[in-house]
């Protein structure tokens, strides 16, 4: 069986019998809240580790678990999967974890358009994609000895802000960097972080309509709770603490929800299309959701540092909708919103354009 199947394998599927497959980690309690709602069977795969804490939440423990060792093993479930009926959701965890060039080729139908992992794990190609469209972002440094200003470095992949730090000159850069992983390294802007939550349809025009087809919503917007940068300026200047060997992380350890000011919203959505519109003519589009995390300005200024081209961990704190949702449903999440647009692929026959 090989990915070149994916067709074949879908044609086999029916609604009544499909299974939103997904990893036990990152937004899966959302993921599986939302199938259940949509009434689709659920199926949580998980790696080495205790499944109890889903007994906690009835409408969003899988009906099923399938458990490995490893995230290697996951290569082995192909055919186990399909017998089930399954539909990959894929989050942050499942293509990090697994790798994003062993996910693109596991022949199990996967939301979304695979072909867009090769355009966001790689930070020079996100760059050229988002630039492309003509979306504002940090200045790039290419060259570490040319840092002349606060810089912030990160790694390629989804890693939760694992690895990430600030320096202002090269002697720091040097003190911090882990050569052996890709880089980039931008211009530290000073302005307020938000995560704009998205979701493309190709299905339907309904709400705002993006140029060449489909429909644009912004469900909702998140921003980080990072340890431990959010708590080390209570201890004194970082230079001081620096000395004494406490140095700035920002590991992702929560999220909180966040509602911009109105007169933005025309930005963010311009955004939002502007991506997808770019990323239809790169790679055949994005399906489903993606953010886009940004930097505002106190000149209202939006910059974007990074797009995530799948359902974030900040669509957590939404799991009964936000205070756009409810403007456009009542209760809907993005996890639900996934499951709604797999039964609207199966109810007008174009679930090919939503799976790969």
């Amino acid at each position: 069986m090989s990915i070149s199947n994916i067709g074949k394998i879908l044609s086999e599927y029916d609604i009544s019998d499909v299974t939103v497959a997904t990893l036990c980690s990152h937004s899966s309690l959302q993921i599986f809240h939302g199938a259940k709602k949509e009434g689709l069977r659920t199926l949580g795969i998980a790696v080495d580790r205790d499944t109890k804490f889903y007994d906690a939440y009835p409408l969003a423990k899988p009906d099923e678990f399938l458990k490995v060792k490893s995230y290697r093993d996951i290569e082995e479930l192909g055919d186990e999967l399909v017998r089930r009926h399954a539909i990959l959701v894929p989050h942050g965890s499942f293509v990090e974890y697994m790798g994003a060039d062993r996910f693109s080729k596991f022949p199990v139908p996967s939301f979304g358009n695979r072909d867009v992992l090769k355009w966001e794990s790689d930070r020079s190609t996100q760059r050229k994609w988002l630039t492309s469209a003509g979306i504002a972002m940090p200045e790039e440094i290419d060259d570490a000895r040319k840092i002349d200003r606060p810089v912030l470095v990160k790694y390629s992949g989804a890693k939760g802000g694992r690895g990430a730090f600030i320096a202002k000159d090269y002697m720091e850069f040097k003190m911090a960097i882990d050569y052996s992983q890709q880089h980039t390294i931008q211009e530290y802007v000073l302005g307020t972080r938000y995560y704009f939550h998205y979701f493309y349809s190709p299905l339907t025009d309904a709400g705002y309509r993006v140029k060449g087809g489909g429909s644009l919503e912004m469900l909702s917007i998140d921003r980080r709770d990072e340890s431990n940068i959010d708590e080390l300026y209570k201890l004194g200047s970082v230079e001081e603490l620096k000395r004494l060997g406490f140095f700035p992380t920002f590991v992702v350890t929560g999220n909180y929800p966040v509602v911009v000011r109105e007169s933005l919203l025309p930005k963010v959505f311009e955004m939002g299309e502007a991506t997808v519109s770019k990323s239809q003519e790169l790679f055949g589009g994005l399906v489903g959701p993606f953010a886009l995390e940004t930097i505002v300005t106190d000149k209202l200024e939006i910059k974007v540092f990074e797009i995530s081209t799948r359902i974030v961990a900040g669509t957590n704190p939404f799991v009964g909708g936000s205070p756009y949702s409810e403007m456009m449903a009542p209760g809907l999440s993005t996890g639900r919103r996934i499951a709604q647009e797999i039964r609207l692929g199966f109810a007008t026959g174009r679930i090919g354009e939503v799976i790969s």
